[in-house]
């Protein structure tokens, strides 16, 4: 989920308090001023894989990149010859996310953040961290008195997302394929002051399982759109998500819907300071998001007009069982599909508090013998360090 900009700013201001909020001067000081040598150096941002799909051709005309068609446009890297081959999104991220929602992607164990509910949804929340690349979060969330064709229209409908998220400045369709309901867009979200804002160009696409719907969303290269200094471009982003009629959870006749969701990005902001962010802002977001969808809910029962971004939505690729079967047989030799487990927030505590403690014990040490005092010195620092090892223990006992 992302940020609303004064939960991004609440959130600074209470945790680094004066000493963060000096800090961020300095940088916004920092990057007022620049030496003229800095804007010679090269932008090593523009620099793009040759393996990027190519989508128009020199003199502008956009090329169909169908199933089966095979592109023949010289500007194109040779590796680009046909859409399965080079495609936007095809089955291989049909495939990454059936694994995700399955537990058998073979990534590091999710940790529980939260499980927290109001009167018509029921949101749960985990995060982990890869040996690559930015934090990951996932979530379930259960909404009462919803169906999986509207929620998943409500993702896809940027000209009504523009009226709920007030992070979304700009949203515009760059390309669209009807053949297999594939759209690129183009986003402009906005970020506190101290932040550029951020630009996205998006891949879309969805796959229709009877009622349950695997939506992928993820960041694509797009020569037509050309890098700027400001909006900052996020290259790594993944946002997808997985639709399914359930029961209610309150007992109601009305339909239920649940919405498991993965996402990732690199905004550009150090981690560490993004997660704690993303764990105090996403409840409010997913509160957000819900609020959001009942306006939908109601305009949509109240007008026959549909948007064009509903209209691809509807034009996803009609999928069964045995076809996933088929892509689960189909393993990749270097795949890992292990399964995913699952930490409890209560494990999640303890491996903090084992950790927290070896740091504090361990960085005492080398404190210890890094000064030469005599025996009282050391003496001393090595029992501070173990009166704050012995907190951490009353804090998370044993079981």
């Amino acid at each position: 989920m992302m940020l609303s900009v004064d939960v991004l700013w609440d959130i600074l201001v209470k945790f680094v308090g004066p000493i963060g909020v000096a800090f961020l001067i300095g940088i916004i000081v920092g990057w007022g001023w620049k030496p003229r040598w800095a804007s010679l150096l090269p932008d090593c941002s523009k620099f793009t894989s040759s393996a990027a799909p190519c989508v128009k051709n020199q003199g502008g005309d956009e090329l169909e990149l169908d199933r089966n068609v095979v592109v023949k446009d010289p500007s194109c890297s040779s590796s680009a010859v046909k859409e399965e081959e080079n495609g936007l999104l095809t089955d291989k991220d049909l495939k990454h996310l059936w694994q995700l929602v399955e537990r058998k992607d073979g990534g590091p164990p999710w940790k529980h953040m939260m499980d927290r509910s109001t009167a018509n949804m029921f949101y749960q929340a985990w995060q982990r961290d890869p040996e690559t690349g930015p934090p990951q979060y996932c979530s379930k969330t259960v909404y009462e008195n919803a169906t999986p064709e509207l929620i998943r229209d409500f993702y896809w409908d940027d000209d009504f997302r523009l009226k709920w998220d007030d992070m979304l400045l700009h949203a515009a369709t760059l390309e669209e394929f009807p053949t297999t309901g594939t759209s690129v867009v183009h986003w402009t979200r906005k970020f506190p002051f101290f932040c550029s804002d951020r630009e996205y160009t998006i891949a879309r696409r969805i796959w229709g399982l009877g009622r349950s719907y695997y939506c992928v969303t993820k960041g694509v290269p797009y020569p037509s759109v050309p890098r700027k200094q400001k909006p900052r471009r996020v290259d790594l982003y993944y946002s997808s998500w997985f639709i399914q009629p359930v029961e209610s959870k309150i007992g109601s006749d009305q339909p239920a819907c649940e919405v498991t969701f993965f996402h990732h990005e690199d905004m550009g902001i150090p981690w560490e300071i993004a997660k704690y962010g993303v764990r105090q802002g996403m409840w409010g977001a997913a509160r957000k998001v819900e609020r959001g969808f009942r306006l939908y809910q109601k305009e949509r029962a109240s007008s026959s007009t549909i948007s064009p971004h509903v209209v691809m939505a509807q034009m996803s690729t009609k999928i069964d069982e045995s076809y996933l079967d088929s892509l689960e047989s189909n393993k990749d030799q270097d795949a890992k599909t292990e399964e995913t487990q699952v930490v409890t927030q209560e494990e999640n505590q303890a491996v903090v508090a084992k950790l927290s403690k070896f740091l504090i014990i361990g960085g005492a040490i080398m404190l210890a013998c890094s000064i030469d005092r005599g025996l009282l010195t050391k003496g001393v620092i090595l029992g501070v360090a173990k009166r704050f090892a012995s907190v951490g223990r009353q804090a998370y006992p044993r079981r």
